[in-house]
């Protein structure tokens, strides 16, 4: 039987090989439109090379263009390595500083789609293939979303950002998540690969605070940050709120108090002294870099992540282990940052905070009173002109968009939208609670952990564009196509189904056993 069940079919061996060979030659076709894209990217902006002079332009384009290179060759490689889940956690990276901080746009979005390409064609009993459930929710929603889109084009940024990211970007993300999230064993692995991720964004911001420099910075980025002042705690304080490659500090908070339950999910999860005490560390880096984003919105998310979190934890020691933890963590925070967390309570409690975000509802509000199927069009541009009649004495300034995810697709899409939205969010946490419900402790805290992170980024998107910021929304919506995946379901069914075929066997060998005995008698 072992000799047997070792054999591999020759068939199956050329038929992962056709795959792999597929594979490589849309990886081939991904790096020629990556270059093609990135190329003339870096060349407009040479303005005193002589384009006739091969080597001067290859001089200036120096380390950057070698850099990209070897970026893309190493990419390449962990795709054909079959490093599945560290491919998914660099597209994340990508979306965040490619697209988002150089402003590139859409780079991760086709590195996803050639991910998914290849994850069919290798499709296997090892490494099995699924499709998002209630598909036709989601071809309604992408259809329905087309003509806010094209309305709301008014510039090339609301373009790229809003239809190719956040809603084509949102179905990418998520069966991104779907396909990837075979068994548990892939949960744990990229949920250890974005909660490293997420800790090196939060040391990322400490440097920032402790410096003032953005490593890796963009000038245009830093030019931008410099040309504005809103980013200063309070006039007369020389505090500064940072964001690292977000840019804007409530948006780095957003996805740091997100990201923050996944290493909480792999130490409960984890047995090994060791691993808890680094995932521990993940978690108080993230916590405490939340604090130097001084974003009220991001603390009152990981407040009801906390609580999310104690429901899912899995046994009711693990729940208890992780109140005295966060316990001893709040504590530690009071103790050795009393004039940060003074500074953060300075800030929250600040008599134009709350009211500027009511009166930024109460616009959109009516804008959608007044645009109620169709919105206004997906664009900053387009929400910032046509919601100004609609403003209300509380929105002391105008702005682009209602600091508000589900407003903002009221508003700017229409009510239909705002509803197969919803829809979706409400569908798939479903399917993930599914999930949990019927797994084992261990993978509870792992799940637990991803719907925590869920409904921290659900709160958050209440005061800020958390579920339509490309950045954000495309590790959301990645989470939640994990957690949510039917591979899990059939892993554990498959699981099941071994484990009793083993006893059937083990019990048949036994019987065997037995009634050779009587013969030998």
């Amino acid at each position: 039987m072992k000799t047997n069940a070792g054999r591999e079919n020759p068939k199956n061996n050329a038929s992962t090989f056709s795959s792999l060979s597929l594979g490589g030659t849309a990886i081939a076709l991904l790096l020629g439109i990556v270059l093609g894209m990135l190329i003339p990217f870096m060349m407009s902006r040479l303005s005193v090379v002589d384009a006739t002079k091969v080597e001067s332009i290859f001089e200036t384009l120096g380390p950057a263009f070698w850099v990209l290179i070897a970026a893309v060759v190493s990419m390449a490689v962990i795709i054909a390595l079959r490093q599945d889940e560290l491919a998914v956690a660099i597209v994340i990276a990508v979306h965040l500083y490619i697209d988002w901080y150089l402003r590139l746009s859409f780079v991760a979005e086709l590195l996803a789609l050639v991910l998914l390409l290849i994850y069919f064609l290798a499709r296997s009993p090892r490494s099995p293939w699924a499709q998002p459930r209630a598909l036709w929710l989601w071809g309604l929603f992408l259809a329905l979303a087309i003509p806010p889109a094209i309305n709301g084009a008014l510039t090339s940024r609301d373009a790229l950002d809003y239809y190719p990211n956040i809603v084509i970007g949102a179905f990418i993300m998520f069966w991104l998540g779907t396909a990837i999230a075979r068994h548990p064993a892939s949960v744990r692995l990229i949920f250890k690969l974005l909660s490293v991720f997420a800790a090196l964004i939060a040391v990322h911001t400490f440097i920032q605070a402790a410096t003032g420099v953005t490593v890796f910075g963009s000038a245009q980025a830093n030019a931008y940050i410099a040309s504005i002042s809103n980013y200063r705690l309070a006039p007369g304080i020389d505090v500064y709120r940072l964001g690292s490659f977000f840019i804007d500090p409530n948006w780095d908070g957003t996805f740091l108090a997100m990201m923050l339950f996944l290493p909480l999910g792999l130490f409960v999860e984890s047995s090994r002294v060791l691993e808890k005490v680094l995932y521990l560390a993940e978690a108080l880096i993230m916590l405490l870099a939340i604090l130097y984003t001084y974003s009220a919105g991001a603390w009152v998310a990981a407040c009801a992540g906390l609580i999310a979190f104690i429901i899912f934890a899995g046994r009711s020691g693990h729940r208890v282990q992780f109140i005295v933890l966060i316990s001893v963590a709040l504590i530690m925070l009071i103790a050795w940052f009393p004039e940060q967390v003074a500074l953060q309570l300075q800030h929250a409690v600040a008599s134009n905070a709350l009211p500027s975000r009511i009166g930024a509802w109460q616009t959109a509000l009516r804008v959608i009173y007044a645009y109620p199927l169709t919105g206004v069009g997906l664009g900053h541009l387009a929400y910032l002109e046509h919601a100004e009649p609609y403003r209300v004495p509380l929105q002391q300034v105008p702005l682009d968009h209602p600091h508000n995810s589900y407003l903002e697709w009221g508003a700017m899409a229409g009510l239909p939208v705002l509803l197969v939205f919803l829809a979706l969010l409400s569908f798939a946490s479903w399917q993930a609670v599914r999930n949990w419900a019927q797994a084992d402790v261990r993978a509870r805290s792992l799940l637990g952990g991803g719907i925590a992170a869920i409904i921290a980024l659900s709160i958050n998107s209440w005061s800020i564009n958390g579920w339509t910021l490309p950045p954000i929304a495309a590790a959301g919506w990645l989470i939640l196509g994990v957690i949510s995946s039917p591979l899990l379901a059939k892993s554990r069914n498959n699981g099941t189904a071994q484990e009793r075929n083993s006893t059937g066997i083990e019990s048949s060998l036994s019987e065997s056993e037995r009634g050779s005995h009587v013969y030998k008698k």
